[in-house]
């Protein structure tokens, strides 16, 4: 794509990137005000703005599966996470529990785990805050971008 995108197509691309922090946003306002949902909002917003404006726009089909293969990557990436939690939990309660550890020394490990965990979980939402950002800034200026450590499931 050798001429630079109309501002309707880049904004449309910005929207694409942008979207996926949106979702996640309201995510944490629902759960924070005890709705508890388990859908991938992160992945829906982008997946809708892509799927509807692909066909009318090609610069929105390329930023749409940029955005889409970044989030998808990302979810499976703290899944990973999640799971490995688990598994860490599980066995550091096995090990307290057949060591005779005390109740405060159990406390103690699993605070340093949940600790642990949250700085990640931190980690993570500020890298994509960065991440999501910059490509949305490139889409908008009409240049191409490509996420780092992104699985490519839509090509």
């Amino acid at each position: 794509m050798s001429e630079k995108p109309k501002q309707q197509m880049r904004i449309w691309a910005m929207l694409c990137h942008i979207s996926a922090l949106l979702a996640w946003l309201l995510l944490f306002f629902l759960v924070f005000i005890g709705i508890p949902l388990y859908l991938p909002l992160n992945l829906l917003a982008p997946l809708l703005i892509w799927r509807f404006k692909k066909v009318q726009y090609p610069w929105i089909d390329f930023q749409g599966k940029e955005s889409l293969n970044f989030q998808i990557s990302l979810t499976f990436y703290t899944l990973i996470v999640i799971i490995l939690s688990l598994i860490l939990v599980v066995t550091s309660c096995s090990i307290a529990v057949t060591s005779n550890s005390t109740v405060n020394e159990i406390k103690t490990t699993l605070d340093g785990l949940l600790i642990m965990l949250m700085s990640l979980i931190l980690l993570v939402m500020l890298l994509q805050s960065f991440l999501v950002t910059f490509a949305a800034i490139k889409a908008y200026k009409g240049e191409h971008y490509r996420y780092p450590l992104t699985i490519r499931v839509l090509r």
